[in-house]
């Protein structure tokens, strides 16, 4: 999945009308000005302090544009922007929205000067997971093995017991649990970094409070799922994220986790009605545009549901807005 997913991004631009799927905040520019207010918001609570505005995979940059025009708005203005991306092709297409933007290969190059503000869309769902599979003969990792016919998962041939969360070990034969270690170590090290520099971060993807029992990995090619194991590097690889998983790993570093919570609840928690009329107003020929994007972002037969986020923060930061005391 790793190997896949690294030429795969490595060599086009998978985004938009064009490209085989459309993130949020292609869809609306309400979107990344929401986080945007949010990012000011929690930073003038906690000071107004100098900090770094960070992205993980970020996409073509609409985001990161759309969040730091509208934090501009109320003064936030970072000391520096941060881009984590490997993609040499989405990186142009970042540049040329953000052109005074850092990029690095990972998390671990990041500034270490000032508390740090992440956000993570789609990020961790294209992060490669394993996946073990109820034999017989007990778990066994499940090994993609090369046919004639193409590629296939196959059980592999070691005991993998351990490897599976305890309170999903006795399910039926054929049940198939993932784990996301790649996720964890990524999750840790940036709460490890909040907890010595301050800040916090937003993440958003679609996914579950785990453990869970299932196979998530799914792939899109041109708007339609596709099988995972044909044109690997050609298609889109992902698998749902655990986010109780995900929150275990950064609480473990000492910092506070806000969520899950609803994609769509947030939205409207941040303000996205009040945004759509504002624009609505402005332009009132895009109104039925403008309220289609909201509709697709905030309905539960839509992104509402499905797409959660959580909020992880420094000690002694303010509590982050949209939340409403829910934790993980």
């Amino acid at each position: 999945m790793a190997a896949a997913n690294a030429h795969y991004y490595a060599t086009r631009d998978p985004l938009g009308a064009a490209g085989d799927f459309t993130t949020a905040p292609e869809i609306s520019q309400m979107f990344g000005e929401l986080i945007g207010i949010w990012v000011a918001d929690l930073w003038s609570r906690a000071g107004s302090p100098a900090f770094h505005y960070v992205e993980l995979g970020p996409g073509r940059g609409t985001l990161a544009a759309d969040a730091l025009r509208a934090a501009a708005r109320f003064g936030c203005v970072p000391a520096g922007v941060h881009l984590v991306e490997t993609s040499p092709t989405l990186r142009t297409a970042q540049a040329a929205r953000i052109p005074q933007a850092e990029h690095h290969d990972e998390v671990d190059a990041l500034p270490d000067d000032a508390p740090l503000i992440i956000i993570a869309n789609e990020f961790f769902d294209a992060l490669p997971v394993h996946q073990y599979v109820k034999t017989a003969d007990g778990w066994r990792e499940r090994m993609v093995e090369r046919r004639k016919a193409g590629l296939a998962p196959v059980a592999g041939s070691i005991r993998a017991d351990d490897a599976v969360p305890p309170a999903l070990r006795d399910r039926p034969q054929d049940t198939i649990v993932e784990t996301a270690p790649v996720s964890a170590a990524i999750m840790q090290r940036c709460a490890f970094r909040l907890v010595h520099q301050g800040g916090a971060m937003l993440v958003i993807d679609y996914g579950y409070s785990g453990p869970a029992a299932g196979d998530t990995l799914q792939a899109v090619k041109a708007h339609r799922f596709a099988n995972p194991f044909v044109d690997p590097g050609e298609v889109d690889l992902t698998a749902h994220v655990d986010f109780a998983a995900l929150a275990d790993a950064a609480r473990a570093a000492g910092v506070t986790i806000d969520g899950p919570t609803p994609q769509g609840n947030w939205l409207k928690r941040l303000g996205i009605d009040a945004r759509l009329k504002s624009l609505s107003t402005a332009a009132p020929d895009r109104a039925e545009e403008l309220r289609g994007q909201r509709d697709r972002l905030v309905e539960t037969d839509a992104m509402g549901e499905l797409f959660k986020l959580i909020a992880v923060t420094a000690p002694g930061w303010p509590a982050p807005a949209g939340f409403s005391g829910e934790a993980a």
